[in-house]
C-alpha cells in the first residue's frame, strides 16, 4: 500500500482528523501492519484490551452481546478506549473480508501522544462528545 493511501486511511479516523501529515506519519510509524483473514476475531467482548486497530482495507462486523450493531470499513478504528485503559472490550469485532489493519499498542500510542499534542486535544474532545451523547441518551 502506498504511503499516500495509508495516510488517507488514517485521516478518515475521527480521532486523527485534526492531525497534520507529519502527525499522521508518526502515528503510522508507531503501529504495525497486519493482515487478517475473513472470519478472524479482531477483539473479543469482555476481554482486556491493550491495543487499537485501524482498518486500512476490508470490512468487519461489530457485535455487542451477540447482536450486530455496526459494519466497519477502511478508516474505522476498533478498540480505541484500550489506548487509555486496560478495561474490558465493549464489543466483539470479526472480519467480514480479508483485512489490512494498523495495530497500535497502548505503550506506542502514549508515546505518540507525548510527541503530538494535537492528538491529545482531539482525543479529549472526542471523549467529551461521547459522554455528552451518552448523557443525552440516558437522561433525555
Amino acid at each position: 500500500m502506498s504511503k499516500k493511501s495509508y495516510l488517507e486511511s488514517l485521516r478518515k479516523v475521527a480521532l486523527f482528523s485534526s492531525c497534520s501529515n507529519k502527525d499522521l506519519e508518526k502515528i503510522a510509524k508507531s503501529g504495525d501492519e497486519i493482515v487478517m483473514e475473513a472470519g478472524s476475531l479482531i477483539v473479543d467482548q469482555g476481554q482486556a484490551g491493550r491495543e487499537a486497530f485501524v482498518i486500512i482495507k476490508g470490512s468487519a462486523t461489530v457485535k455487542r452481546n451477540g447482536k450486530k450493531v455496526a459494519t466497519l470499513g477502511a478508516g474505522s478504528v476498533v478498540g480505541e478506549l484500550s489506548l487509555l485503559d486496560h478495561g474490558p472490550r465493549t464489543a466483539s469485532v470479526v472480519t467480514d473480508t480479508e483485512c489490512t489493519l494498523l495495530v497500535i499498542s497502548q505503550r506506542q500510542f502514549l508515546g505518540v501522544l507525548d510527541q503530538v499534542p494535537a492528538l491529545s486535544h482531539k482525543l479529549l474532545a472526542t471523549l467529551a462528545g461521547r459522554i455528552r451523547e451518552l448523557d443525552r441518551q440516558y437522561f433525555g
